[in-house]
């Protein structure tokens, strides 16, 4: 297991056959559901680290070169590692078939219940549709939308479809790229929520201790959100932490994130609302 072309986190052997599993559909963004069991022999906090280019670039499964990966190779060969035959497959993954994609309908509803009103409802429904289209079109281009097209096109959109208005949403507001307030003015003591965004398709969830360094000390701001403009990871305050709380992928609706022990795309838009404290659900 590694990390670009120097960098080692993990040593395993492969135990058990190819697998399909939808629990792994969206990892962050990535579609990952050919899997294969691996029992970790090693693993590193601090990573192991040989020269750059020791692995190549730009792949994620590869033959080690006798070449260029003498020293990975040489490193691989003296660890204290069991033999493969000695390895069973190790217990079964929990069942995932109570994971599966919602409709627009079944949203509508739950936000029904959950005290949002018809017409903030339809409008919601209106702008998911108009942003996948959006983001389609984006998919076209050689090049995606930059971190300020990501928030103007299709963050503030959402937001502002969820309820939250224009005096109660700083961009760029004390370098949080989206802040969002409970009421004027824009202040510390009344900042709700902070937004942190990154150019579509890239990793949002990563970005969590930078977007939790700015909300930790504002003791109101409850709700920290992660997002690449079709991805939403929503955080909520535990003490002196923030706890995932849901997942949303607009394009792709599920009702649960088993891997991230998490609830799915019902519960982050309810959870995004302006009104929405922690006890509606």
């Amino acid at each position: 297991m590694r990390l670009g072309t120097k960098k080692v986190f993990g040593v395993g052997i492969i135990v058990g056959d190819y697998k399909w599993l939808d629990i792994f559909g969206d990892v962050d963004g990535w579609d990952l559901q050919h899997v294969r069991r691996v029992k970790w022999i090693k693993t590193y906090d601090d990573p192991k680290r040989f020269d750059t280019y020791t692995l190549k670039q730009g792949e994620t499964t590869q033959k080690l070169n006798h070449d260029t990966s003498k020293d990975l190779i040489e490193w691989l060969q003296n660890l204290d590692v069991i033999q493969e035959k000695e390895y069973e497959e190790p217990e079964k993954l929990p069942d995932n078939s109570y994971i599966r994609n919602i409709g627009t309908e079944e949203i509508s509803e739950f936000l029904f219940e959950h005290g949002v009103d018809s017409n903030s409802i339809n409008t919601l429904i209106e702008e998911i549709d108009e942003l996948i289209r959006i983001a389609k079109w984006y998919k076209k281009k050689d090049k995606g939308p930059s971190e300020h097209e990501t928030v103007t096109y299709l963050v503030v959109p959402l937001l502002r479809a969820l309820g939250w208005t224009p005096q109660k949403m700083g961009i760029e507001w004390k370098n949080i790229d989206l802040a969002l307030f409970c009421s004027l003015p824009r202040a510390g003591e009344n900042l709700d929520v902070v937004v942190e965004a990154k150019k579509k398709g890239n990793s949002c969830l990563t970005a969590k201790s930078q977007a939790e360094s700015y909300a930790i000390d504002r003791k109101n701001c409850h709700r920290v959100i992660l997002t690449d403009g079709l991805r939403y990871g929503i955080f909520l305050r535990n003490n002196d932490s923030f706890k995932l709380h849901s997942y949303l992928n607009l394009t792709n609706l599920k009702n649960c994130y088993p891997i991230y022990d998490c609830m799915g795309a019902r519960e982050s838009l309810l959870a995004m609302t302006p009104e929405y404290r922690a006890s509606k659900i």
